[in-house]
């Protein structure tokens, strides 16, 4: 479930901290393309931040452009670059 879309490739999801729900929590901002690719680029805390100003959410839709535009192999050259890091889920668990 996407919480925001903000056009462009660009997603804002919360993020609930425990015993405090998802008002008080976590944003996390993130390039996202349906059946492709997840990016996860920028994150803040909503006590200290309301929300990304303008600038940034254009400067994240230019990402967006670049990053889910890439293609595998260029994926995967990133990442033995040390330009991304790849996240996966452990071993056992399913995508519930």
């Amino acid at each position: 479930m996407i919480d925001a879309d903000l056009d462009g490739g660009v997603i804002k999801q919360r993020n609930a901290r425990p015993g405090q729900g998802m008002s008080g929590g976590s944003r996390s901002i993130i390039l996202f393309k349906k059946d492709n690719r997840a990016v996860f680029v920028h994150g803040f805390e909503k006590k200290d931040k309301a929300n990304i100003g303008p600038d940034e959410l254009e400067a994240f839709r230019r990402y967006s452009e670049i990053y889910l535009g890439y293609s595998k192999a260029q994926i995967a050259q990133r990442v033995e670059d040390g330009a991304l890091l790849k996240v996966e889920k452990p071993k056992g668990e399913d995508n519930a």
